[in-house]
């Protein structure tokens, strides 16, 4: 089948405007029942595609037709030997590659900045979790990627590890040097685990870093939805080789993922797909020449930085559609000029940071949009103050002192910050900025640790994961 098909989509449209009589879920009836508020704002449309399981349109957890189908097209595509469709996102996926490589009690070696779905996984699966750190650039406070001699000192310490999982590109869009990490991975016979969320469009120009599956990794997980066109939370898992068990991953994705997936998601998996495969080199060039003219323009105004590689052992390459604006030098927070730009200047970024704002660029963004974002910053310089100096202090390393999963199941409390030193934690508490966790369930809470996410309160962070956002309680083990 070439890449010009979309089967699956072809088959949710004939589905879609078949005149047939409903009666079988959804509740709305191809939209007949939708609340009227809801069908001005979407049309009626999409409620004619909200579509079941029926027969023409195949099994998600058992795909024989059109399903099958699209995946080994994007499988193709992607450079996989084998893709399956997520509908619950990328967090599904990499819980689901947690639980395929590793039985409780196993060891993983990660990075300490992974993604809450990792940590998700490791309470699932009853992994223990070896954290390496990640790369820490110390001028822009953000964690880069791992670096492939942090990973041969871990790996030689824990050979009895199962699996190794890296984030690569970060949120930032920092890679990590793939190649030397599969390389040295493939020689203790593990398989490499890539969250790749960021990084899907990687596949589809040479001018971007190198796909995760071509450097050597045996399973990458891509959001889909966030640097291509598929709907939100709708992702991809991709395999090669035989390091990771096929048949045993199929049945953890049925563990993690909705038996009742949504065939918009699913179809919008296979049109961004066609997308990308017919068009997506001349797309991503004009998309790379739009986010040179920003940057150029942004790394040219007095006072203004923007995020370029570096020379660092976790810092292999930077994705140049990822854009990271440091405004310090304007004497302002990422918060503050994020909320000037979302509210006054009509520009809105992905990500502020306490020093900082993270701008996603992808093929749907225009050129307009490209002379407002530099119009707004050009704005926002006439609206500078003196210039201070915003650090976060370095982070502490908590000790684990029972595993994640034990920690989750067991009993907890919650009790003044005071007396939590030298306690179990039961949350995971991140901050942002940095967006790496500061504790995790089942390590020991230190008063390094409490100063550290108490600075980081005062210097206009936040904090995600705990039930006191606040912090003047914490959830300990009992």
């Amino acid at each position: 089948m070439p890449q010009t098909a979309t089967p699956l989509l072809d088959a949710l449209c004939a589905a879609a405007q078949a005149p047939r009589a409903a009666f079988h879920t959804p509740g709305h009836k191809k939209g007949q029942g939708s609340p009227a508020s809801l069908t001005n704002l979407l049309g009626r449309a999409v409620f004619a595609a909200d579509l079941p399981e029926l027969p023409e349109l195949d099994n998600l957890f058992a795909p024989s037709g059109v399903i099958q189908a699209a995946q080994e097209l994007a499988a193709e595509a992607f450079g996989a030997d084998r893709t399956w469709f997520l509908a619950n996102g990328s967090t599904c996926g990499i819980e689901a590659a947690v639980l395929a490589t590793c039985n409780p009690g196993d060891k993983i070696i990660l990075p300490r900045n992974s993604h809450q779905s990792a940590i998700a996984g490791l309470i699932l699966s009853g992994a223990i979790p070896v954290w390496i750190e990640p790369d820490s650039d110390p001028v822009w406070n953000v964690a880069h990627g791992i670096s492939p001699a942090a990973l041969e000192a871990a790996l030689a310490q824990h050979s009895e590890a199962k699996a190794v999982l890296v984030v690569s590109p970060t949120y930032y869009g920092v890679c990590s040097d793939l190649t030397a990490i599969a390389h040295l991975t493939h020689h203790y016979d593990l398989p490499l685990l890539v969250d790749e969320a960021h990084g899907a469009h990687f596949a589809f120009h040479p001018d971007l870093p190198t796909p995760a599956l071509q450097a050597g990794a045996d399973l990458t997980v891509q959001s889909i939805h966030k640097t291509l066109a598929a709907l939100t939370q709708a992702a991809m898992l991709h395999t090669q080789g035989n390091r990771v068990d096929d048949d045993r991953l199929s049945r953890c994705l049925q563990l993690v993922q909705s038996t009742s997936p949504n065939y918009l998601l699913l179809a919008s998996l296979d049109a961004a797909r066609q997308q990308m495969a017919t068009q997506g080199k001349a797309l991503l060039t004009q998309t790379l020449k739009l986010a040179a003219i920003a940057r150029t323009h942004l790394s040219q105004m007095p006072g203004l930085a923007v995020l370029q590689t570096v020379k660092a052992p976790g810092f292999h390459r930077l994705d140049p559609t990822r854009l990271t604006v440091d405004v310090s030098g304007w004497g302002l927070t990422g918060f503050e000029a994020d909320e000037r730009l979302h509210q006054t200047l009509g520009v809105t970024c992905e990500l502020p940071g306490l020093q900082h704002l993270t701008f996603i660029l992808t093929h749907g963004n225009t050129a307009a949009e490209i002379d407002r974002l530099i119009q707004a910053f050009q704005t926002l310089a006439t609206q500078q103050s003196p210039a201070v100096a915003l650090r976060l202090p370095p982070a502490p390393l908590p000790s684990a002192s029972i595993s994640p999963r034990q920690a989750f199941f067991s009993a907890s409390e919650t009790v003044p910050i005071a007396t939590a030193v030298g306690q179990c934690s039961a949350e995971l508490i991140c901050p942002y900025p940095p967006g790496i966790p500061a504790l995790f369930p089942g390590e020991m809470i230190t008063a390094e640790a409490i100063a550290y996410l108490q600075q980081i309160l005062a210097l206009g962070g936040v904090l995600t994961g705990c039930a006191d956002v606040d912090l003047r309680t914490l959830k300990i083990v009992r």
